[in-house]
């Protein structure tokens, strides 16, 4: 079995995923996991798939020929997984809306050689005096030999200069 890892985006309609779906499985090939989300329009969406190696190739023209439907395929093949030598650290964070916030949080991390291995974020207004509000929710790999207290004492100066609230807590 070969792994492939892709990247797709379209503009939002019905039937987007079935037609994907459909492809692989026609090859014979596997849905595995995937992140997808509708967003300002746009159906954009990460999957991981195995298939056959006597299908592949055939699979990934198949997959290249979606771009004739507006369906953009973007293909890797899958890596090897790193040996586990991190722990899973959930990130919640709320603060008042300004350019820069992402870049300096991902400054710090990666400083600190902490990956990103996901990240949801959105800005909507504050309860109370609708100012528009930033909110970051992420599962960071910290590596074993990073303290969860040194990670909360660089995140939290930061977090000051941006006036932002910080929330770290292992993943259970």
């Amino acid at each position: 079995m070969n792994h492939l890892v892709l990247t797709v985006i379209a503009e939002d309609q019905p039937g987007l995923v079935e037609k994907i779906a459909s492809c692989i499985s026609t090859h014979g090939g596997n849905w595995l996991e995937s992140r997808m989300s509708r967003m300002a329009g746009q159906f954009a969406g990460i999957l991981k798939v195995s298939v056959p190696a006597e299908a592949h190739a055939e699979l990934v023209a198949s997959l290249q020929a979606l771009n004739d439907q507006g369906i953009r395929v973007l293909l890797a093949e899958s890596g090897i997984e790193p040996a586990c030598t991190w722990k899973p650290i959930l990130l919640d964070l709320v603060g008042n809306d300004r350019p820069g916030i992402v870049r300096d949080i991902t400054r710090v991390l990666s400083e600190l050689e902490v990956n990103v291995e996901s990240l949801e974020t959105d800005v909507m207004p504050a309860p109370m005096s609708s100012e528009p509000l930033f909110h970051a929710e992420a599962v960071l790999a910290v590596p074993l030999t990073l303290s969860l207290d040194v990670l909360q004492a660089r995140l939290e100066t930061l977090a000051d200069d941006l006036m932002v609230e910080l929330v770290l807590r292992s993943e259970q």
